[in-house]
């Protein structure tokens, strides 16, 4: 690996520990990082067999479990090892049941990597989607280990493919064998001669499917909703947020209730939210102190428990595409059969572009756009249900990733 990487990766570490002490979320990964070797020492011996499993966050550890789900039965003598880089997805995924052991991965360092591996010493690794680490992959090749990249999705601009990236591209090759989402993916691969990938589409498919054979009931939801029309939205930001108490305040049939899921459930942004409503509203904190039925708006002050509300919903607006931050899961609200509004910032986001396309989705830019598509969803049925259909049908015809990777693997 270039010196020039192993010099960044060296001052990004003393850049984070120097920014630690003023943002809570570096300061957890810092903390959370100095105490991964001593827990992977503490939980695992040179007898144990081992897999790793690699997920930079919460998203891609939703996205790889139904894969890991598999394994684990498969692997039923081997311990399971889980790392994050985000604290996002640590702080959420540290007692997953999936694993024996959740660590922070170590960053990339040359040291971090053979110390790591060494620890770890996994028969199988998989990564998920993107965060490749190159000094840990390149010792993983070095030791001849199995490793493989699942739910992959590449871009034209992203460094593997320029002039200038050899040395990350470099990195690719000591995965045995890519699974990507798409053919695109698979070509910008072969444009590197690497070739040993294979079009397996996303496990996200599987992972929402999976959703359909659970029990989604929340009688708190039943109670708010009253049988009327619900929309939902899911992950909101600001900009979203204004969209919506606008529509409320000013366009909202009686009959229509709304249910509002934050992605930022601090306390000062959810009473914003409710001090900027003009009709009766919620919080999930306080549902006990409060009648329902009356309600309005529900206000969800809490997290987990997004994707059950979904399977409420007749409308879903989900969050992300009308700013920087990135479209939230759009597959979640889908597979129940529910129509989807967005914001028009989704480029980075193929199954968004796949739903649109599919009449399943609509994308809006401007607060008249969204109060158009949104009164038309409401006051058509046929429209609403049409639509709601179609992303369900979609979300159907694309699952069945878990089974390729699975067959490849030799299960």
């Amino acid at each position: 690996m270039s010196f020039t990487y192993n010099t960044g990766i060296t001052l990004a570490h003393f850049g984070l520990i120097c920014v630690a002490p003023f943002n809570q979320k570096i300061k957890k990964g810092v903390e959370g990082r100095r105490e991964s070797f001593t827990i992977l020492e503490k939980h695992i011996s040179e007898k144990d067999k081992t897999l790793w499993f690699h997920c930079a966050s919460l998203g891609e550890y939703e996205q790889g479990l139904p894969a890991f789900k598999v394994l684990r039965k498969h692997f039923k003598n081997h311990k399971i090892v889980l790392t994050f880089f985000s604290p996002s997805g640590y702080e959420i995924r540290k007692n997953s049941p999936i694993a024996d052991v959740v660590v922070y991965l170590p960053l990339d360092a040359k040291q971090n990597a053979k110390r790591f591996i060494n620890l770890v010493h996994p028969e199988l690794t998989v990564f998920v989607k993107y965060d490749i680490w190159p000094n840990h992959l390149n010792e993983l090749k070095r030791k001849q280990l199995r490793v493989i990249l699942i739910s992959a999705a590449f871009r034209p601009n992203q460094s593997y493919f320029k002039f200038y990236g050899k040395h990350l591209r470099q990195a690719l090759f000591a995965f045995e064998h890519i699974f990507t989402q798409n053919e695109a993916s698979k070509e910008l691969l072969k444009s590197i001669n690497y070739n040993n990938v294979t079009v397996s589409g996303d496990t996200r498919f599987d992972r929402v499917s999976s959703q359909l054979e659970m029990d989604n009931t929340l009688d708190f939801v039943e109670d708010f909703k009253q049988g009327k029309l619900c929309v939902v939205a899911g992950s909101t930001w600001p900009e979203g947020e204004a969209l919506l108490i606008n529509y409320i305040n000013n366009h909202a049939s009686k009959d229509v209730k709304f249910i509002i899921a934050p992605h930022n459930i601090k306390s000062n942004q959810i009473h914003n939210i409710q001090d900027k409503l003009k009709v009766e509203s919620v919080l999930f904190s306080e549902k006990e102190q409060h009648d329902l039925k009356t309600a309005k708006v529900f206000i969800v002050n809490t997290i987990g428990i997004l994707t059950k509300i979904y399977s409420y919903a007749d409308i879903a607006y989900v969050g992300g595409a009308l700013g920087n931050t990135g479209l939230h899961n759009t597959l979640e609200p889908a597979v129940f059969g529910v129509p989807i509004i967005i914001g028009n910032i989704y480029d980075k986001f193929p199954e968004a572009q796949a739903l649109i396309d599919n009449k399943g989705m609509f994308s809006i830019s401007s607060q008249d756009e969204f109060n158009d598509i949104l009164t038309e969803l409401i006051k058509e049925d046929a429209k609403r249900k049409l639509a709601g259909n179609n992303n369900a049908t979609y979300i159907k015809n694309h699952k069945g990733a878990v089974d390729k990777i699975i067959k490849y693997l030799g299960f």
